[in-house]
């Protein structure tokens, strides 16, 4: 390695923003010039003291890392945050943009217990936030601004070596740690879920790479949380308050004829709102209205039934995280192979929502269905707040505080829950919807309205004859 003795470490610079204040930490080690930010004084105190107390001991400066060599780990060897890095790198460009954010989250939690050396470690926001953002973002690592720039360069000389998660208790500690909040507290049952495989998965990396002789999470003995999968029957609005919800947001100024076709397909086709966004306008079949000779006009079909190809999602992500900048990224449908398409049927309620809609925007562009008012893709925040609005003005005031529907996301939960009641067999409500039936039914079985009742009048009337 090679170190210098000639070191030199300067003042504490403050720089005062509109919004934050930074405390930048200065000095030079040989013929190079070393900078790292810090959001605190206190903290940037205690970093410049370490400097000059190695400085003043006579110790050996790294040229490479510009900090004291003692600084260092000890043992060669892959560390946690180097190994991190290249499994985010590895995974990148197969894995869905939200699948990418979901490994940048729960590698940053498992992090923390890999920290070796607490000595000017940054705060646990700033760390995490680096890291997400930053530091296990292929995409945006090399873009990281100076005070995060630093935070990773600290990491990369202050994790653990990969090779001491052959200790249980470490290993240990990692897993509770991937599948904790950041207050310590567990994380919900779907999130310890998926951060357990992220982390699994990569360990079997560390493992093909040889840094690992074999998997130790393997041999943690770990309970998976149980998932409630059935749907809350508090959140399934009847037709009547559908009717009503989907007038509010009609009344709305400016979105609100455009929303409410949105809502629409959700409520009437059952339609995921991320499958709703991907809606292209060539995706919309529509009957054709009829000319009444009598009345000398156009009319609607007697079978004014439409039907709804969809072909892709467009979930909302966060532009740090697609390849194209967007804020959405562009997947296939859930539960089915790339390029495979669903049809689903438009009621006529819809069809005449559908209709009114591409006449009043007809001079639109013709790919994207639902825009937003500035013409752009459809914002999530912006279909959000339209839907909370509408709660409020449709529902009485304890409907509106309580699960009822509080999620757009409920609309398709009260679609399928009406086909299934209204007697729909299982097979084809799961096809139109994109579920399996054995799915379907865990979802769903208590929000069949009537079957209760069915049930014990079916049985009384086997006792009866008797």
């Amino acid at each position: 390695m090679d170190t210098t003795y000639d070191v030199r470490v300067y003042k504490t610079e403050v720089y005062r923003g509109t919004q934050v204040c930074s405390h930048r930490v200065r000095w030079k080690a040989g013929p190079h010039e070393w900078r790292r930010t810090f959001r605190g004084a206190a903290q940037a105190d205690v970093f410049r003291g370490e400097l000059l107390a190695a400085a003043r001991k006579g110790e050996a400066f790294s040229l490479a890392t510009g900090e004291p060599v003692s600084w260092q780990r000890s043992q060669p060897g892959s560390g946690w945050y180097e190994f991190a890095c290249a499994y985010v790198d590895m995974k990148w460009d197969t894995a869905s943009a939200k699948y990418r954010r979901a490994i940048a989250q729960a590698l940053a939690s498992a992090t923390v217990v890999m920290v070796a050396n607490t000595r000017g470690k940054p705060d646990s926001r700033s760390l995490r936030r680096a890291l997400i953002n930053w530091g296990y973002n292929t995409k945006q690592r090399a873009a990281a601004p100076e005070d995060v720039a630093n935070i990773l360069a600290w990491l990369a000389g202050n994790t653990s070596q990969v090779k001491e998660l052959a200790d249980p208790a470490l290993t240990r500690r990692l897993l509770t740690a991937a599948t904790s909040r950041l207050d310590g507290t567990r994380a919900a049952a779907t999130s310890v879920r998926r951060n357990r495989a992220v982390l699994l998965n990569a360990l079997e990396y560390a493992v093909e790479l040889k840094v690992l002789e074999e998997n130790p999470l393997k041999h943690v003995k770990w309970r998976a949380p149980q998932i409630a999968h059935e749907v809350d029957r508090q959140v399934v609005v009847n037709p009547a308050q559908a009717r009503a919800l989907l007038a509010a947001v009609r009344a709305q100024q400016p979105s609100g004829t455009r929303l409410v076709a949105f809502f629409g397909v959700l409520y009437y086709s059952g339609l995921r709102p991320e499958e709703a966004v991907g809606l292209r306008r060539r995706d919309v079949e529509l009957p054709a209205l009829v000319w009444d000779e009598k009345a000398q006009c156009y009319r609607e079909p007697d079978d004014d039934w439409g039907e709804l190809h969809l072909r892709t999602a467009r979930p909302d992500v966060g532009r740090q995280w697609t390849d194209d900048g967007g804020g959405r990224d562009s997947r296939g449908l859930k539960h089915r192979a790339e390029g495979e398409t669903r049809r689903v049927p438009c009621p006529p309620p819809l069809t005449r929502l559908l209709r009114e809609y591409l006449a009043m925007f007809a001079g639109e562009p013709a790919d994207l269905l639902f825009r937003g008012v500035q013409g752009r893709s459809l914002p999530s925040i912006t279909y959000r707040r339209a839907w909370d609005r509408a709660r409020k003005a449709a529902l009485p005031a304890e409907a509106y505080r309580s699960p009822l529907a509080r999620r757009p996301y409920d609309l398709r939960h009260a679609c399928l829950s009406t086909w299934l009641s209204g007697g729909v067999p299982a097979t084809q409500v799961a096809g139109w919807a994109g579920h399996s039936v054995e799915m379907l039914l865990r979802v769903y079985a208590k929000c069949l309205d009537g079957q209760h009742t069915i049930a014990k009048r079916r049985i009384t009337d086997a006792l009866d004859d008797e």
